[in-house]
């Protein structure tokens, strides 16, 4: 059995490796000249983890270096607006780890056969037979995996009247900054903005950088240590410390719910079926969870069948995701000073059970 991955990024070279284990053809189309990953940190969360234990991967990750979850929010001053239990998430869920992404597409294309990757091949058009037609031909095989990110061109294809990603409103600046002390993982709010920051394993902070903006603007980094200078420590220190050329700016797109992740022989997973904001840091751990999903139906019940059951599987829980991650940022970004007023009183006096609660659903998963 043979099966053509459209995109080799984490979810198509997971999709490529759990394939591989269990002994299918695997080849996998991308489109930029070498299979990496321009990027910045990613932490991989306790279902993310699992996700990567069922291709044999997860325990080499862990290796590299454990994280926690975040420890809560700050305003803008510094006062607490909310305190995770990070210890008492970690006994709860497992651990976490962080890692910069091009590391961890290093691990996963070393987990799939060299000859199965071929970079640099344009896909034009998907069909539902399994029929793939790109700048080097055509090719054909029993299954087909769009995993082509937020403007999949396997997803137009088949569902070519549906509408496209939505611009949510913000664009986000990634960076990461040299070794400094910061504790944990701390994300502030402001009015219509915010900056987190998560240490990694090696010492280095990665920070994103989210603010309401008009799409396809841009705002140097010069920009954003003014617009930060007043923000509490170590917010500041870690822009001063920071290069121009570390930063990458895309805007955040959300992808309307798919009436369904599959036509024919062809199912499509992470960005390409769901492309989420970024609030619950739940993208790349939502792909992993669809590629060693679909690889086990496939796998044990057949094509037709085992795509059926992916997308029952699949799609209910990743739109709920979708749903959650919206919501989980959506006070961040209020502009109004009563409302932010208000949020900002409010959430201390929350029950910190209230925000754990919001999280079991994405942090439970099993295969």
């Amino acid at each position: 059995m043979k099966v053509i991955i459209v995109g080799g990024g984490i979810g198509g070279l997971a999709t490529a490796a759990a394939f591989h284990q269990r002994g299918w053809q695997v080849e996998v189309l991308e489109r930029a000249a070498a299979f990496t990953e321009v990027g910045a940190g990613l932490t991989i969360q306790p279902n993310g983890l699992r996700a990567l234990d069922a291709i044999g991967l997860g325990e080499r990750l862990r290796a590299g270096g454990l994280a926690g979850p975040l420890a809560g929010i700050r305003g803008k001053r510094g006062d607490w607006l909310v305190r995770n239990d990070v210890e008492g998430l970690k006994r709860r869920f497992g651990p976490w780890a962080t890692v910069h992404r091009a590391d961890l597409v290093d691990l996963l294309r070393a987990a799939v056969p060299s000859e199965a990757l071929r970079p640099g091949v344009d896909v034009q058009h998907v069909q539902p037979d399994g029929t793939v037609r790109h700048g080097g031909g055509t090719s054909t095989a029993d299954l087909v995996v769009g995993a082509d990110g937020v403007h999949s061109v396997t997803r137009r294809s088949l569902w070519p009247g549906l509408p496209g990603p939505r611009y949510v409103g913000y664009t986000t600046w990634r960076l990461i900054t040299p070794p400094q002390p910061v504790e944990g993982s701390v994300e502030t709010w402001g009015r219509g903005e915010r900056f987190g920051h998560v240490p990694m394993p090696d010492g280095r902070i990665y920070c994103y950088v989210m603010a309401n903006a008009p799409a396809g603007s841009h705002v140097g980094l010069g920009e954003l240590r003014k617009r930060f200078a007043r923000w509490h420590q170590p917010i500041p220190a870690l822009l001063d410390s920071a290069q121009e050329e570390a930063v990458l700016q895309h805007d955040t797109h959300e992808l309307p719910m798919l009436p369904t992740y599959v036509s024919g022989n062809v199912a499509v997973l992470g960005d390409a079926a769901h492309a989420m904001t970024p609030n619950l840091g739940q993208g790349a751990c939502q792909a992993l969870e669809d590629a060693v999903t679909l690889a086990h139906a496939v796998d044990t019940l057949g094509v037709r069948a085992g795509l059926q059951a992916y997308d029952r599987t699949r799609r209910p829980r990743t739109q709920l995701i979708v749903r959650r991650s919206r919501q989980a940022g959506a006070a961040a970004h209020w502009t109004s000073t009563p409302l932010t007023t208000l949020r900002d009183t409010v959430f201390p006096l929350l029950p910190n059970r209230l925000f754990a609660r919001s999280l079991t659903p994405a942090y439970t998963w099993t295969i």
